[in-house]
């Protein structure tokens, strides 16, 4: 199953690192947050990405081209062409990544779209790429094919936000529903979602559109959009200041690192 990541966005609210990077590019613990999320999934078995590049893409695209040189210790032969030896086996991901231009300017639902053009299966994933979780991905899927819905979106509960998604049961039934009342604690969007490839005849070709707004409105219009409830945790990395706090926690006790 594809896994797409969203890594095209402007980053505004964190312009102190991503003046100069892409917001998945923003390190934690040495490591860009873009690396955090694909060892989660690779841990329950994703291993095939596709990255939505767009804003200083080139960034990104470096990395992956350089991951060996990034993540290892290597001698260069100056006099025998360049040729590099790389001294250990510290690397250990097998994975496979499709990075695929989705332009400057343009929405998620678009790049979702752009870059479904490599997705061949029945279902693929998609989630952001600023934020981390200990999300159960084995079980998103069970629960996603459970349901027998064109959408499954993760549900999270996160402190001191009012929830944006209006649910019943199992189903999402309003997007953007600031819900205010204690007693009633709905969701937000956490990401972490699962679709069925036919959701990617429902995007239009328009840059300008949003995964969260017309095509997503379209599944809860239609009672075709899941919510998997995950309460354990979940971070988003919005802020300088909560690239701060998940700095902190990978130094004390990063609940999100689930892999060896």
């Amino acid at each position: 199953m594809k896994v797409i990541i969203l890594c095209g966005g402007l980053g505004t609210r964190l312009r102190e690192e991503t003046e100069y990077k892409p917001k998945p590019m923003v390190e934690i613990g040495g490591k860009p947050i873009l690396w955090h999320i694909m060892k989660h999934y690779a841990h329950y078995g994703y291993k095939d990405f596709i990255l939505a590049l767009g804003y200083k893409g080139n960034v990104i695209r470096d990395y992956f081209i350089n991951y060996y040189k990034y993540n290892s210790d290597f001698t260069i032969a100056l006099g025998d062409g360049g040729k590099t030896r790389y001294h250990n086996d510290c690397i250990t991901d097998d994975w496979t990544v499709t990075l695929a231009e989705t332009g400057s300017d343009s929405m998620t639902g678009y790049r979702v779209k752009l870059a479904g053009k490599y997705v061949k299966e029945d279902n693929f994933m998609v989630t952001y790429g600023d934020a981390v979780s200990d999300v159960n991905l084995k079980e998103l899927l069970e629960f996603h094919i459970s349901q027998g819905l064109t959408g499954t979106i993760t549900g999270v509960y996160p402190p001191s936000r009012f929830g944006d998604l209006a649910t019943e049961g199992n189903k999402v039934t309003r997007f953007y529903e600031k819900v205010k009342d204690e007693n009633r604690q709905e969701p937000i969007n956490g990401g972490y979602f699962i679709f069925k490839k036919e959701f990617l005849d429902m995007i239009p070709e328009d840059p300008l559109i949003d995964l969260e707004r017309k095509p997503m409105a379209q599944l809860t219009e239609k009672s075709q959009l899941a919510v998997y409830r995950h309460k354990g945790f979940w971070q988003c990395m919005d802020t300088y200041r909560d690239s701060q706090l998940l700095e902190k926690m990978w130094k004390e006790n990063p609940v999100w690192k689930i892999w060896e």
